[in-house]
């Protein structure tokens, strides 16, 4: 028993205040910066701690001191713990891991004595690295409101790693890492200049960046020679890394189920329709009537897309259910990435969107449900617009509204009177109404191409975006319309 006791075991009562943080020493990490693509910045920035573990000696000479802390921030999924255990992996020093919430104890005090423990033995292993992941658990701003014991749990833990991060020298290679998707929520105290002193932005990888991380990727799987890794990435526009990883993934295990040794093209596209929309949802039927109405409805956004010059070209339409929800969808996929968007083109996308139920009104006279989606991204776009972008004559380059959580979604908080807010939203719906009925009058003026590419898909449920442009480019055609001989 007291054998226990002494060593700390996972019973013993020498086990509070214990850090449980998890060491790679350096023969098990195994990871390198070649395994982490499409973040150059990060790991350029990144690689400076490297050369100093390795090299001190040139730092002291000039007198220069290694920063203490470098904090990595970004959305959910871009590597940001694979980054902290790839810069272990370089430097082949110990890596110690722990997570925020693993700081969190019922007991008050327990949280500060991990703390303490952690860059004790940090200290002893030096040169090492020390990873905290989700550092927000901890490092939230203090506002000394609450009195909860929970509460005061949190705040201790936190000046105890205040006070930790003030105490230990730099020079002896000490590099305490820590990652968080909600920077904005932690404590001024935590990222002063001699605690974090550097912030190391891990976005969202760019055309570029998904491709190569598409490769790394690949190397895992067995894939046909014909696939290209440019057209994947282009569709995969927005995804992260683990998304991107995700896409590889079942790419591989449809190839298994369709009885293939290796994954092809077609298998990273329908892949990449997965992880945006879901599986086909191959047991919801349709009625001929609600197949009729999706057919044009999706036809009418990809039309209104095309007949504006600022518009991403059509990639594929469909009208295949899948298990999100949606009925159908429309793809498009942008030829360049775009940084910038000009009014212009804003307006031309909420345009795209109001034409799936302009498509319906125009047609049968009557409207669906099926564009809840639609209504809600383009009133999102023509708010943003006005109350962020300053894109409205009325209201000039005057901020409405405050945006948090950029990486997490971003929660808008608005920040004028109820008077501004009232003139606010009726400028939004002159926005979305003006769109509208630009949409209306393309589709009104291509009628018979809606015609004809509604009954197209109709028939074929699914068509690319070659398909969709040929079918557009032809003469116009006497085309019966689907309508008249469908019954519910």
């Amino acid at each position: 028993m007291m054998s226990s006791m002494g060593n700390g075991g996972p019973g013993g009562m020498m086990s509070f205040g214990k850090s449980n943080a998890k060491v790679y020493v350096k023969s098990s990490t195994g990871i390198k910066f070649s395994d982490v693509a499409g973040e150059d910045e990060a790991k350029e920035l990144l690689s400076e701690i490297v050369d100093f573990l390795h090299n001190p000696q040139k730092y002291r000479e000039i007198g220069a001191s290694m920063p203490k802390g470098a904090l990595l921030v970004g959305p959910p999924g871009t590597g940001k713990t694979l980054l902290a255990k790839a810069v272990a992996g370089e430097a082949e020093v110990p890596f110690f891991s722990i997570s925020g919430s693993e700081f969190v104890e019922m007991f008050v005090g327990m949280g500060a004595a991990k703390v303490r423990d952690l860059f004790k033995q940090a200290n002893e292993k030096a040169p090492c690295i020390v990873f905290i992941d989700e550092i927000d658990t901890i490092g939230k701003k203090r506002d000394g409101a609450g009195m909860g014991g929970g509460n005061d749990e949190r705040e201790q833990t936190l000046n105890q790693l205040l006070t930790e991060m003030d105490g230990f020298d730099g020079s002896k290679g000490v590099v305490i890492l820590a990652a968080t998707n909600r920077p904005d929520s932690l404590d001024p105290a935590l990222l002063r200049p001699g605690r974090f002193d550097r912030r190391i932005p891990v976005e969202l990888p760019d055309l570029q960046g998904r491709e190569e991380i598409l490769k790394v990727h690949a190397k895992k799987i067995k894939i046909a020679d014909s696939v290209r890794f440019d057209e994947i990435a282009k569709a995969a526009v927005g995804a992260s890394g683990a998304e991107l990883a995700n896409i590889v993934n079942e790419a591989a295990l449809r190839a298994v189920r369709d009885g293939r040794k290796f994954a092809t093209q077609a298998d990273f596209e329908e892949s990449i329709e997965v992880v945006i929309a879901g599986y086909q949802k191959k047991n919801r039927v349709l009625s001929n009537k609600e197949k009729l109405i999706v057919s044009y409805h999706e036809v009418g956004h990809a039309l209104v897309a095309a007949k504006q010059t600022d518009s991403a070209p059509v990639h594929k339409i469909t009208i295949i259910p899948r298990t999100s929800g949606a009925l159908g969808y429309t793809m498009q996929v942008d030829e360049q990435e775009h940084f910038l968007m000009t009014k212009e083109e804003l307006e031309n996308k909420i345009a795209t969107f109001t034409g799936g139920r302009a498509a319906e009104e125009l047609i049968f006279h009557s409207i669906t449900t099926g564009a809840s989606n639609d209504i809600e991204q383009a009133t999102k776009l023509a708010r943003a617009m006005i109350s962020r972008y300053g894109m409205s004559d009325e209201f000039d380059m005057v901020a409405m509204e405050n945006v948090s959580n950029q990486y997490l979604g971003g929660d808008a908080s608005l920040t004028c009177s109820f008077e501004t807010q009232t003139l606010l939203d009726k400028k939004v719906v002159d926005v979305v109404r003006k769109q509208h009925e630009k949409a209306t009058k393309i589709l009104t003026d291509n009628i018979g191409k809606l015609h004809e590419i509604a009954k197209y898909l109709y028939e074929h449920e699914t068509i690319t975006g070659e398909e969709f442009m040929k079918i557009l480019e032809d003469k116009p055609m006497e085309i019966e319309t689907p309508q008249e001989n469908t019954e519910a």
